[in-house]
């Protein structure tokens, strides 16, 4: 399994959709409960997003591998968030 990298910033709340994802996610066990996750929060940590600079815009973005699954857009639902979240967890289940 690998670990995906999420970046994220203090206060967003598509952010806290996306914390709220990976915890309900997890909450269901099985290899969700396994995924691990690099939170780099953009602005406490700006040195870390360099080698994905120029690939995202909003956060939170979900990498794997350095290859962007997820960049959430001004508007996404908790619903959204959660497929794609679920969906980046899968991928990283099945490397």
């Amino acid at each position: 399994m690998k670990t995906l990298t999420m970046i994220e910033m203090a206060g967003c709340p598509y952010c806290a959709n996306a914390h709220r994802a990976m915890d309900a996610l997890r909450a269901e066990g099985g290899t969700y409960a396994d995924v691990q996750v690099e939170l780099i929060d953009e602005n406490k940590e700006p040195a870390k997003t360099q080698p994905f600079a120029g690939q995202y815009y909003y956060v939170p973005s979900i990498f794997l591998d350095g290859e962007k699954l997820y960049e959430a857009q001004p508007g996404d639902s908790y619903d959204k968030i959660l497929a794609e979240v679920k969906r980046s967890f899968d991928t990283a289940a099945a490397g």
